[in-house]
């Protein structure tokens, strides 16, 4: 995924907001046929990439929109000199509309893939000979399982050794949340038209795409004002402009001073962890503020983190009394259970722009009501960073896909919620959410949420919008852990924060 363009480059529609943008380009005077005309193009040129001169291509279409650009492409390839095999799904007097005309346009031979309730017999044989398949057979519109012969026929696909391209999702994958119900088509490549699904992005589906090619087939961007999508790819053009800017008059002072409530002496690594990721990203000054038998141990460790002791929770107030330290972040390490519980409902009285993660969440997961009544009446940003495990625990009512678990969850609680993982949903309670594809799989490692959940209250410091510094954390944490790559350990990823930090800096310089 190129992480250069604009920010309408980075949104992704649904599969009703996509029907929408060609309906209206179809409305603007550009004949539906036209748009599946130029799919079918665009179809045909990466299936060509994909294949030597002269290659057999297998291209299996389905009785819609799909099929229709599959119909498409069959035509453009044979034209070049291809071999082509058409395969229907159902037999030509089920098309209609565009599709209907596009295969009558093919010209082409054809057998069916069906023989009653079966697959025809020469097609496994047909699909492990081709030097390519072309699956046409459903796009990013299907929600439900694949059943009968269209099952079959993915189950056939997929034992083959063949190169598979994929036509807008590989079938069998839900284009609004990647979700695969039963059987789904393994791609190597997709390609997909305007702008990506969400199914794209989240996994499982995802990992089905293979490399995804986003293709231009002449719907105007304009379109998007009245669709108004809130679902976004994580990005820096999506957040950019709200990235925080040093002044040259500027000093520590300025650029905030977060806190880091750390716990005993036995767990200090993970606070420390957070701190340092905190002032990496950012922040003027940071405190770790510590109990007084873990203070030795810290200030062994930390040099340019300052420490700060607290006996109990009642000195979280005496602290934070201070208006200068406007960023709180607790439960790494922290210990769980009913002090925590407290500290949380004594932070959130302060009024601060709070990250709550890990062992907060936790201990406040047994008595949810006053922890969310609590976030929705604060007048400053709190995001929570919850993994699987603690989303489930948090939010055990919420048994949807990813993306709407994270933005539901966002809802009931009020706050910027991240539901990490390798597709790492950041959402806010104003239903905007963003999905992060740059992770590796290295960060998943001791420690890496540690970081991530620092860089959050580091961002939030310096007067970063909850949202902003939630998307912009989990884009850096990942840039951090492909900078470290693989064999990395989470006190890797603060000094590799400084590329990206570089990076994102002269960019926003040139704006």
């Amino acid at each position: 995924m190129s992480q250069h363009g604009t920010a309408l480059d980075y949104v992704l529609l649904t599969p009703q907001e996509m029907a929408k943008a060609d309906r209206l380009t179809i409305e603007g005077g550009v004949p539906g046929i036209e748009l599946m005309e130029r799919a079918g193009q665009a179809v045909a040129r990466a299936a060509a990439r994909m294949v030597p001169a002269s290659g057999r291509i297998v291209i299996l279409c389905g009785p819609g929109n799909n099929g229709g650009d599959g119909f498409i492409a069959a035509r453009c390839l044979a034209a070049a000199g291809y071999g082509v095999d058409v395969r229907l799904l159902k037999a030509p007097d089920a098309l209609k509309g565009d599709a209907l005309e596009a295969f009558r346009r093919m010209g082409l031979s054809y057998a069916l893939a069906v023989e009653g309730d079966h697959i025809a017999s020469d097609l496994g044989a047909l699909l492990g000979g081709a030097d390519l398949i072309v699956d046409a057979l459903f796009g990013a519109g299907l929600d439900r399982a694949l059943g009968g012969v269209a099952e079959a026929l993915v189950k056939a696909v997929n034992k083959c050794e063949t190169s598979v391209l994929a036509v807008d999702l590989p079938s069998g994958v839900q284009g609004a949340d990647g979700v695969v119900c039963g059987e789904a088509v393994s791609a190597q490549e997709t390609v997909t038209f305007f702008r990506q699904k969400p199914g794209h992005l989240l996994y499982p589906g995802r990992q089905a795409c293979g490399r995804v090619i986003v293709a231009q087939i002449g719907i105007d961007a304009t379109v998007l004002d009245q669709i108004a999508p809130d679902t976004f790819i994580n990005g820096p053009e999506l957040w950019l402009d709200h990235w925080p800017q040093v002044a040259l008059t500027g000093h520590k002072y300025s650029k905030g001073h977060a806190v880091v409530f750390g716990g005993p002496v036995t767990a200090t690594g993970a606070a420390r962890l957070s701190a340092g990721a905190a002032l990496r990203a950012g922040a003027g000054l940071v405190t770790l503020a510590s109990p007084p038998d873990a203070l030795l141990v810290n200030a062994s460790h930390l040099t340019a983190v300052m420490l700060k002791k607290i006996a109990s929770e009642n000195g979280i107030r005496e602290l934070l009394s201070d208006k200068r330290l406007n960023a709180v972040l607790i439960g790494p390490g922290y210990g769980v259970g009913e002090k925590t519980r407290s500290a949380v409902a004594e932070i959130l009285d302060c009024n601060r722009a709070s990250v709550f993660d890990a062992d907060g969440l936790t201990s406040c997961a047994v008595d949810r009501a006053p922890f969310f009544e609590s976030i929705r009446s604060h007048n400053a940003p709190v995001v929570l960073t919850p993994h699987e495990g603690e989303f489930a625990r948090l939010f055990p009512e919420l048994a949807d896909d990813k993306l709407t678990r994270a933005r539901e969850a966002a809802r009931t609680s009020g706050a910027v919620v991240i539901l990490k993982g390798p597709d790492s949903v950041v959402a806010a309670p104003d239903g905007r959410a963003a999905i992060n594809c740059n992770a590796p799989p290295w960060l998943a490692t001791a420690g890496s949420g540690d970081v991530l959940a620092g860089i959050v209250v580091g961002l939030l410091a310096q007067g970063v919008s909850g949202f902003e510094a939630a998307a912009m954390a989990v884009w850096l944490h990942g840039e951090a852990g492909r900078e470290a790559g693989p064999g990395l350990v989470a006190e890797d990823l603060e000094s590799a924060l400084k590329p990206a930090l570089r990076a994102l800096v002269e960019k926003s310089d040139l704006r």
